[in-house]
């Protein structure tokens, strides 16, 4: 129990709960406590969602819209230059899908991750100009605001650039036409503030054209147009593990609503296809099930294919794609299992950051085993995949550790580096790697506490079981939607009497408990009541015992199954309050 946190003495006076109390403890601990900023997260309103409010300079905003506008009325061809995950993704079929409808000529581009690398490049402008040689404008989603370079290198070839992107910007703005930017919002979102703002210039000049490319009505209006694209949005932000706080919680919250109603044929087959329901789609789905098939396609074959499964109307198509993706994921896991395998047993606790190269890495996929080995190890970790040249590295961080700021130190060994406080990424010439992790592993000793090393479990505050009800947690429910920076609540019950238990799943990793809950004047009158905790990933070597007393740290989820199933029957959606168990500790 030494690394539970418990943020608030909450205390039950009486036999009664007062759940208001409750809730104000929930919403202090998220840094909640002047009325409008309360009032606020309890009713988010998308009239907030203002370019002022993020931080977008509307000077910059209103100087990327008029170019379009020009360019529009001149015919020139505008090429949407995205990133092959997520986050990219959508922003690209974002603002092509709106581009498109205003009678824009208009192509996407998704570069390759191996041969052209992460963002603006000039390989990647090169191979846009063999493309679509009549190009004029490059847009940029979700990149863009480091690449100085490559920026300057299109302003030679005659291209103008309009940047918008969501990244920690270097001391040096690149010489674009336009620059939208605020790290906020996710690169997606800012493409959708964008194209909010061109269709209130620009209107609506649908084509018959355009008819095919939509995916929603071509009669519906700008709102119903941009709230539609919201799904998308809700999805880049999951992915992208923005914090689920003020306007990014706005977003997915409102964004949550239009996916689970999406009329795109292609998410729709994906969805069906990962066996989830559209209607309970939450932020589990889009970041755990979604997300990684729509990234798998960028990560080791090509993204483009993303782009097409979330804009294509053709029902058959669109089957054929969500197939693609799906089957790309299932390889993208088992290469991502066989490289973890590898790093784990070359990683080491001694130090405090852990840096890993190998040949073997398909680049692809080493952030995802960046972030396998910190949430092992609990390290800021670094894996880089070594090339004959040129190697690219992937990072992944804990609590309170800015890593692209730390990795930026050593920024004179690197070609390029980009990143948030919890990512990053960069390329470096393969024979400097030795001399980075030597400076990174110096610097990690003289600045990481050793306390940001210790893995926590923050609990909110005590909740004994007796007071788990429909209220509580129907009144715990509208601080959702969860995730990093708005996390679900997470309680301390203490003296918990242990009334059965079994291991569950495919592989016999998840504990099942049952346990036995005390009698209490506020709705419970028996003392034989049970209720049951499931913990995910549970170590065999947890013995427990019937009537063995322990401490949980628990969160509270609604359960719901089909009635008389056993007997083969329909029956009626039941539900019922179970636990989440995080953590166990005996007395």
């Amino acid at each position: 129990m030494k690394n539970w946190e418990v943020q608030s003495k909450l205390k039950v006076k009486s036999k009664k709960l007062k759940v208001d109390e409750l809730i104000n403890i929930l919403l202090e601990n998220r840094g909640l406590t002047k009325k409008n900023e309360i009032a606020e997260f309890l009713n988010p309103k998308l009239e907030r969602i203002t370019s002022k409010n993020l931080g977008v300079s509307q000077a910059q905003i209103s100087k990327a819209v008029s170019r379009i506008k020009k360019a529009i009325k001149g015919g020139e061809q505008i090429v949407i230059f995205g990133d092959y995950d997520v986050d990219g993704i959508c922003g690209t079929a974002i603002l092509w899908e709106i581009l498109n409808s205003v009678g824009a000529d208009v192509m996407p581009y998704i570069p390759s991750r191996v041969e052209e690398g992460y963002g603006l490049s000039k390989k990647g402008i090169d191979n846009l100009r063999k493309k679509y040689n009549g190009a004029k404008i490059i847009i940029t989603v979700d990149n863009g605001i480091v690449a100085n370079e490559a920026v300057e290198y299109a302003n030679s070839k005659g291209l103008e650039v309009i940047i918008t992107d969501h990244h920690i910007p270097s001391k040096k703005l690149p010489n674009a036409f336009a620059i939208v930017h605020t790290i906020k919002i996710c690169g997606a979102a800012v493409a959708w503030v964008l194209s909010r703002e061109l269709l209130s210039v620009l209107g609506r000049r649908f084509s018959e054209e355009s008819k095919s490319v939509l995916s929603f009505s071509v009669q519906a209006n700008r709102k119903q147009i941009t709230e539609e694209h919201l799904g998308l949005v809700s999805l880049a932000t999951v992915a992208d593990v923005m914090s689920l706080t003020s306007y990014n919680r706005t977003l997915v919250k409102f964004g949550l609503e239009q996916i689970r109603k999406t009329e795109r044929v292609g998410l729709n087959k994906l969805i069906n296809l990962a066996g989830i329901k559209k209607e309970k789609i939450g932020v589990y789905e889009l970041g755990h099930i979604i997300g990684p098939r729509i990234n798998a396609m960028g990560r080791i074959d090509e993204g483009m294919e993303s782009l097409r499964l979330l804009c294509t109307p053709n029902v058959r198509r669109a089957g054929e794609l969500a197939a693609k993706l799906h089957a790309t994921n299932v390889k993208r896991q088992e290469l991502t299992v066989e490289s973890v395998t590898h790093a784990k047993g070359i990683a080491s606790k001694s130090k405090k950051i852990i840096i890993i190269s190998d040949k073997s890495y398909n680049p692809g996929i080493i952030g995802l085993i960046a972030g396998r080995i910190t949430e092992e190890f609990y390290r800021p970790s670094i894996v880089i995949s070594e090339g004959e040249i040129t190697s690219k590295g992937s990072a992944r961080s804990v609590n309170g550790i800015n890593i692209i700021e730390f990795i930026r130190q050593a920024k004179g060994l690197l070609i390029d580096a980009g990143g948030h406080k919890g990512a990053a990424g960069f390329t470096i010439e393969t024979n400097k790697i030795n001399k980075l992790k030597k400076i990174l592993e110096k610097l990690a000793e003289k600045q990481i506490d050793k306390s940001l090393l210790v893995r926590k479990i923050r609990i909110d505050c005590k909740l004994p079981l007796e007071f788990v009800n429909s209220e509580v947690f129907e009144n715990v429910s509208k601080l959702a939607p969860f995730g990093y920076g708005n996390p679900e609540p997470v309680f301390l019950a203490e003296n918990v009497e242990v009334e059965s238990h079994r291991f569950v799943g495919k592989d016999g990793n998840h504990l099942k408990i049952q346990f036995k809950v005390p009698s209490n004047s506020a709705g419970r009158q028996s003392s034989k009541l049970k209720i049951d905790g499931i913990m995910f990933g549970a170590s065999k070597s947890l013995k427990l015992k019937p009537n063995d007393k322990v401490g949980i740290a628990y969160s509270i989820y609604e359960n719901e199954w089909l009635a008389h199933r056993s007997l083969g029957e329909g029956g009626n959606g039941n539900k019922k309050l179970e636990l989440k168990i995080k953590d166990i500790f005996f007395k």
